[in-house]
């Protein structure tokens, strides 16, 4: 059973990581960047629960080269949300026509991009809850907890026991597209942690931040039920009552939401690794979703509007690191 991971950055490599050192055959197709760090200091996993594994550089097949797609029965897709329509032309051109697709991507829409371009294809949306942060030496690490999530399909039962093996559990979903959403809401707090500086645990514990999170899952579940869409419980608190609880003084939130805190204190969003590296962020695919389906909507999102705004600006070198005040300012500011 051979695997292919496309798109390998940090979430794909540590799927795929993960799934090599269970024993299953991966090839792991990225960028130059990622090559060079894995032959320099090979591939190093660890999590919050204290395992880990190290692969050596010999050891990995990391190659730049979508040719290596050939052959491959299940193509895991980790690229950015920006780049789907070019991994769906990488498929079509080099995978085998049978081979299984899962879209395991931030934001709302992947799975139907990569079906639009490759019809007939076994396509199914998933979903990585965790969150992995690239550390010094090249060591991934797995900051939070959470079972992956993919849209169910008698195709993916052959391949459950290889996840789990990989302590790579998989939960089925009968409706992806809510679970997608009840996902994107909390992914709201992507841009709260980039703009921080902060690890998460940190941002997290402080009112102020919480507060812009607040606003914008406000905002955003307004939308929703504007359009008729029931986000799923992702999180342990049903997605209609997390304004509420974020905005709870700091004393009473760590005691009724200790689990939200539960996270590995080096745990950081992935917009926040974008912005150090400076790259292009997925702001567009995240808080973007809420504004674009207000806008069909005939409404507005200001809150999510301005926060992409403010990313759009750090991407370009503005400021990047705000004290939760001033970003809550800046974020109910009238425009």
């Amino acid at each position: 059973m051979k695997i292919a991971i496309l798109g390998a950055g940090s979430i794909g490599c540590y799927l795929g990581g993960a799934l090599l050192a269970s024993g299953a055959d991966v090839v792991l197709i990225g960028r130059q960047r990622m090559a060079d760090r894995i032959a320099r200091y090979g591939l190093m996993l660890s999590d919050l629960h204290g395992r880990s594994v190290t692969l050596q550089a010999d050891q990995v097949q990391y190659t730049q080269d979508a040719t290596s797609l050939a052959g491959r029965q299940l193509i895991l897709v980790t690229v950015k949300s920006a780049d789907t329509a070019e991994a769906a032309k990488a498929i079509r051109q080099f995978a085998d026509p049978d081979a299984i697709i899962i879209s395991f991507q931030n934001g709302i829409g992947n799975a139907e991009t990569l079906r639009q371009h490759l019809p007939g294809r076994t396509v199914l949306a998933g979903i990585v809850p965790f969150n992995v942060v690239h550390l010094p030496e090249g060591r991934l690490h797995r900051g939070t907890d959470g079972e992956l999530m993919v849209e169910d399909a008698p195709a993916l039962q052959p391949w459950l026991d290889t996840f789990q093996s990989a302590h790579l559990s998989v939960a089925l979903q009968n409706d992806i597209v809510s679970v997608q959403w009840g996902k994107l809401l909390l992914n709201l707090n992507n841009s709260v942690n980039a703009l921080s500086g902060l690890p998460l645990k940190q941002e997290l514990s402080q009112r102020a931040y919480r507060r812009c999170l607040a606003l914008m899952i406000a905002e955003a579940l307004q939308v929703l039920q504007a359009a008729g869409i029931r986000p799923a419980k992702v999180a342990r608190v049903a997605a209609r009552y997390l304004p509420l609880l974020l905005i709870l003084p700091d004393a009473i939130f760590k005691t009724i939401a200790a689990s939200m805190l539960r996270i590995d204190p080096e745990a950081r969003s992935s917009m926040w690794d974008d912005l150090q590296a400076e790259r292009a962020t997925e702001i567009d695919f995240l808080n973007g979703a809420v504004v674009l389906l207000a806008a069909k909507l005939g409404r507005t999102a200001p809150v999510n509007s301005h926060m992409m705004q403010l990313i759009h600006a750090a991407e370009q070198g503005a400021q990047k690191q705000w004290s939760g005040e001033a970003l809550l300012a800046a974020l109910t500011k009238p425009v």
